[in-house]
């Protein structure tokens, strides 16, 4: 590896430190080399706050350095006021004379403007350095901007029969019937720490009544998606008595609801009616989580952008089935006792 990449792979290293933090905005590393050793570093901590290149740019103990300095930045530049300053302006005041690149930015207020405003002035920019990894550490905030929608996870588990659960009728009274293991449990809290939505259908909340939160991982609730077109919702449910108003998606207000902020759809198209909301309210990921039909709704659709299936060596020989999907795993890993596997679209088109 060259010391560009080598570069710009510590990075990216950085950038992951934001995970979970930073939506709607990308993660984004940045490191500043004055002959060949890095004299300055940052990341984007989250959103509103400054960017990778200024938390870069500052932690340089020597100012006088950037003047012989190469800045390396995963995504491109920002040259436009939003929360903060443009990155662009902070990089020609301090006269640093060489960006290296990783991609481009999907916004269109950026998109090669911010490369083309320092081209213009004199700097000398190289891109697509490690282009492919850095398009992949922020799949969600291009899909969010190229597809006008969030990137979406479907996740599920089952039975290595091929059963979510069991009926309704087989299942112990104030008893929640878990499939995996604990340790499978903590890794789709992980996940959902790691999205800006998650969503269920009705029917989840009424055999289940889950939290959605991230109780058994360090990190940030997603924005709680409830779907529920006839006001099925019970509403003593624990997501409605804790956290963040539930984004209610019905065909008319429920005014027995609390703690919800209701969005009133048609329910002609309701996937991509519920999908267009959440673009709009900048929601740039979402991890759908069940029911079985509301699932099969994103599947038979093709709304989707990666699927995990976690299975558990437990037989039922009855119960719910799982989504019927003819999509084939291309990934498999175990977790304990049960077996992860996992596809994203991104599998298909390598």
């Amino acid at each position: 590896m060259n010391h560009q990449k080598s570069f710009m792979a510590y990075a990216l290293q950085l950038a992951q430190k934001g995970r979970g933090e930073t939506h709607p905005n990308p993660m984004v590393g940045c490191v500043i080399v004055y002959q060949d050793t890095i004299i300055g570093q940052g990341w984007h901590q989250k959103a509103g706050t400054p960017h990778a290149e200024v938390h870069a740019i500052q932690s340089v103990k020597d100012k006088s350095l950037l003047k012989k300095s190469t800045l390396y930045v995963t995504l491109e530049p920002c040259r436009h006021h939003g929360k903060t300053p443009p990155c662009t302006s902070l990089i020609l005041e301090s006269e640093i004379p060489r960006v290296v690149v990783g991609c481009l930015d999907a916004n269109p207020l950026v998109g090669g403007k911010g490369i083309q405003i320092l081209k213009d002035a004199g700097c000398e920019v190289t891109q697509k350095v490690l282009e492919k990894e850095c398009l992949e550490l922020n799949a969600a905030f291009f899909t969010y901007h190229k597809k006008k929608r969030p990137y979406i996870l479907l996740k599920w588990a089952q039975s290595q029969d091929g059963f979510i659960a069991p009926l309704a009728e087989q299942r112990q009274e104030e008893s929640i019937f878990w499939l995996t293991s604990a340790l499978a449990q903590q890794r789709v809290h992980q996940w959902r720490s790691e999205y800006a939505a998650i969503l269920i259908g009705v029917q989840t909340l009424i055999d289940d009544n889950p939290q959605l939160t991230t109780r058994k991982w360090k990190g940030n609730t997603p924005q709680r998606c409830l779907i529920d077109p006839h006001h099925r919702a019970p509403k003593n449910a624990a997501i409605f008595q804790e956290g963040n108003p539930v984004f209610y998606f019905t065909k008319k207000k429920n005014h027995d609801l609390a703690n919800t902020q209701q969005f009133v759809l048609p329910f002609i198209d309701p996937i991509t009616e519920i999908l267009e909301v959440l673009y709009h309210s900048k929601i740039i990921s979402l991890i759908v989580e069940g029911g079985s039909s509301t699932l099969q709704h994103f599947l038979d659709q093709a709304y989707w952008d990666k699927i995990y299936k976690l299975e558990a060596p437990v037989i039922l020989k009855n119960g719910i089935p799982a989504p019927d999907t003819q999509v084939q795993f291309i990934h498999k890993i175990n977790l304990g006792p049960d077996t992860l596997y996992s596809v994203s679209q991104s599998d298909s088109k390598a």
